[in-house]
């Protein structure tokens, strides 16, 4: 008969050994056990809405669980980032970041989260570049006659962004400087509605993600000027970037990755992350992007972290510049 000792001994062998392995090993329920939310700082239609239900689709389809799009707008992704900071680190909810999360520290300095701090990067999923966009009626034909006509009318153009903080929105200040001319921002929760707004007539120009405006550039309802980024786009050769317009220097690129909360376990990260990379690396996923006039940028959590930071140091320098320029 086998001693209790020996029996006692095998139960703490097993226990240690379950104890060193990974949850998904060691008993606890399999990831992901339930469905996954994937929460968005803007609402329904704009860019960022477009390339979280791209991936939302093919998450799905990769983890065996429904993935549901979230929209909570506002504060340029401020308030979805908070939802998604206060929620367990379980990788059942997720955060499609942009590049606002990285300029908000510097205009909301009491934000109640840190984005460095608080989020565990997945991976950079894609990057597209900003364009410049009027409405037809505005009586001008390129970037030169677009300057122009704002230094006649100070104070009288209005342009649009999906809200304050927003790369759209920091897109139309730096254009402020640069060209010296003298717009109001009208922000709104989104691109989508923002673009309607442009179409509709309530403000004359601007800056958007390429996604949101290209279709409506194809049908003729708005304008393209130019693009922000730093070479004309593959799904819109025919627009000039901002340099050959006539504003060089001037060059912005926004970009959108995945995010979780803090202390979620590496090793969801690291699935989170085998996953968007190989989505992102599929044919038809690389495809939409690029008709989109977006970039698939897959990659490691530590490299989407060293974007985080550096990106950060970069819109904290450019806003100080900005307010120093603006208080002259």
């Amino acid at each position: 008969m086998t001693s209790i000792r020996f029996l006692r001994a095998l139960a703490l062998l097993a226990f240690a050994w379950g104890a060193a392995l990974p949850s998904s090993f060691a008993g606890a329920e399999p990831y992901p056990s339930r469905p996954i939310r994937l929460v968005v700082g803007y609402a329904a239609g704009g860019a960022t809405d477009v390339m979280a239900r791209l991936m939302a689709q093919k998450l799905s389809e990769a983890l065996g669980q429904p993935v549901i799009v979230e929209n909570r707008p506002g504060a340029a992704g401020s308030i979805a980032a908070e939802v998604v900071a206060t929620s367990a680190p379980d990788g059942h909810t997720i955060f499609m970041s942009t590049i606002a999360n990285t300029i908000n520290p510097s205009l909301y300095p009491n934000l109640p989260f840190d984005f460095a701090r608080d989020f565990a990067p997945v991976s950079l999923v894609a990057a597209v570049p900003n364009v410049l966009v009027v409405n037809p009626s505005l009586n001008v034909k390129d970037l030169k006659e677009f300057i122009a006509l704002a230094k006649s009318q100070p104070g009288k153009i209005n342009f649009a962004s999906s809200g304050i903080g927003s790369s759209i929105h920091v897109s139309g200040e730096l254009f402020k400087t640069m060209a010296a001319v003298d717009m109001v921002h009208v922000p709104y929760k989104g691109s989508a509605p923002a673009v309607m707004g442009l179409i509709g007539g309530q403000v004359q120009a601007m800056f958007d993600n390429m996604p949101s405006s290209l279709p409506h550039i194809k049908a003729g309802a708005l304008r393209a000027l130019a693009v922000t980024g730093p070479s004309r786009s593959p799904a819109a050769p025919d627009i000039p970037t901002m340099a050959e317009a006539g504003l060089p220097g001037y060059e912005i690129t926004s970009w959108f990755g995945l995010v979780v909360p803090a202390k979620t376990p590496p090793e969801i990260v690291a699935r989170l992350n085998a996953e968007t990379v190989r989505i992102l690396k599929q044919p038809d996923v690389t495809e939409s992007l690029a008709a989109l006039g977006a970039e698939a940028i897959p990659g490691t959590p530590d490299a989407f972290a060293a974007v985080i930071k550096s990106e950060t140091e970069r819109w904290a320098s450019v806003l100080k510049h900005l307010d120093t320029q603006a208080r002259r």
